[in-house]
């Protein structure tokens, strides 16, 4: 089976995306191997990191797995960014939000058994 290795989310700005991830998720991010154009999140599995582009693609849309996500819609909020209002079904409690700079990703609350 092939598995994902490794992925990066495309940014327009770095610095303001780490400042929302961290406050966000409580990542922090591993100086060694970042730079001014991409920041490596530390002890992510699988690793990834955020690629500065001048317009982002957002081909992909990235499900994060999380304990509440209404608690953590209120802080997308917060944060500057934006979140609809959440949906449950069979698999969970999900919702889509985006950060402060547009970038678009949903929160998954997984269903007991998931």
């Amino acid at each position: 089976m092939i598995q994902l290795g490794y992925f990066t989310i495309d940014t327009h700005d770095i610095d303001k995306a780490r400042a929302f991830y961290s406050a966000l998720f409580g990542w922090t991010f591993d100086e060694a191997q970042s730079h001014p154009t991409y920041a490596h999140v530390a002890g992510a599995q699988p690793p990834f990191g955020f690629t500065k582009v001048e317009r982002a693609k957002n081909n992909e849309h990235l499900y994060f797995r999380v304990d509440d996500v209404d608690a953590l819609c209120e802080r997308v909020v917060e944060l500057g960014g934006r979140a609809a209002v959440p949906s449950d079904s069979e698999s969970g409690r999900t919702a889509v939000v985006s950060d402060d700079q547009g970038v678009s990703f949903s929160l998954w609350q997984p269903a007991p058994g998931f």
